[in-house]
């Protein structure tokens, strides 16, 4: 018995974008099948409708992609947040990262996520860059001395206002809205802080060094959940204020709450062993290692005050302590929720 292939109707698309049909037709008389050939042109909307369909198709496939990468990054996360969970983390904030709306952004929703899934975030910062334009605004001119701002007393009223006035605040805004709750602080409220003056006071003017922290006022808020955040300006026994670098602060408020890991948030993208290199990043180093970088010169200017304090904080029980690129989006998290870590991590 023969095989009888019977072909109902046969459509092609053609690269000209025509709809090609090939239907059977039954010739009445002699009883015979031919096929009957037409050619139709697609309308606009018809060539709309089969790209958005072919769209769809994509779009539900990539994202299916998405979620399982993103169900894959929190299965992933569970023992970093193990390991963190009620530990409290120190941030400092500042440089790249306070330019950028995007950066501001991206630390601010890595610290109340952080603070979501139980690890107890506390955020200090300095604000050299806004300082920087309303110094420019006033003609002021703003100098520098071995990476630590110049304060007169013109500049000093300007710095207070800056950061606790302005970039304080915005900050607490941000992170409210952004889901958590966040109480702002300068040095001077609850006597957070007392500061003294600097030993280069001469040349440096009003620039002054933490003399004690009292973390009374910050522990209750930490426990219940809130998110401090404390501006890098305090006043000494007398009432003087004082501009503190904010890296320095956030050594000395890591140490006083036995913090388990300090964090400064940098332009750059680590400690480099070459400074002309981003290549010769060094991942981690003890403290023996990082004084003999200091003694070799590889580490000077405004890197200087921030290695300085990751050391007196270590030294007073800091577990670790690290230097990360802020100018990358994530890099809070990238840092805490990963073993490669964004930047340089210094311990014991």
């Amino acid at each position: 018995m023969a095989a009888t292939a019977i072909v109902k109707s046969l459509h092609i698309v053609s690269s000209s974008q025509e709809f090609l049909s090939f239907n059977p037709v039954t010739n009445t008389k002699t009883k015979t099948q031919h096929l009957k050939f037409t050619k139709t042109s697609f309308s606009p909307s018809y060539r709309r409708l089969r790209l958005s369909i072919r769209a769809s198709s994509t779009s539900s496939s990539s994202s299916n992609s998405d979620h399982q990468l993103r169900v894959q990054i929190l299965s992933e996360s569970l023992p970093y947040i193990q390991k963190f969970r009620g530990k409290t983390i120190v941030v400092k904030y500042g440089g790249a990262a306070m330019k950028s709306d995007e950066l501001k952004a991206s630390v601010v929703r890595d610290l109340v996520l952080l603070s979501c899934v139980g690890l107890r975030p506390v955020l200090v910062h300095g604000g050299g860059p806004e300082i920087n334009v309303l110094l420019n605004q006033l003609n002021i001119p703003a100098q520098f001395h071995d990476g630590l701002r110049v304060t007169d007393a013109r500049t000093m009223e300007v710095v207070s206002m800056v950061l606790v006035g302005k970039v304080n605040k915005d900050l607490v805004s941000r992170i409210n809205f952004a889901g958590a709750t966040a109480v702002g602080f300068s040095g001077m409220d609850g006597r957070l802080l007392t500061s003294r003056p600097s030993p280069n006071a001469a040349k440096l003017g009003f620039v002054g060094e933490v003399a004690r922290v009292d973390s009374t006022v910050l522990q209750p808020l930490i426990d219940n959940g809130y998110i401090p955040v404390i501006a890098s300006v305090a006043a000494d026994e007398f009432g003087q204020s004082y501009n503190i670098n904010a890296d320095t602060v956030a050594g000395e408020v890591a140490a006083a709450l036995g913090a388990e890991k300090l964090i400064l948030l940098t332009d750059v993208a680590g400690i480099l062993t070459d400074r002309e290199d981003p290549g010769s990043l060094v991942k981690e180093i003890d403290i023996k290692g990082m004084k003999k970088m200091i003694e070799e010169g590889k580490v000077s200017g405004g890197m200087t005050p921030k290695v300085n304090c990751c050391i007196r904080s270590l030294a007073q029980g800091v577990t670790t302590a690290s230097i990360i690129d802020g100018r990358v989006q994530h890099s809070l998290l990238h840092e805490i929720m990963t073993d490669e870590g964004a930047g340089t991590m210094i311990t014991g």
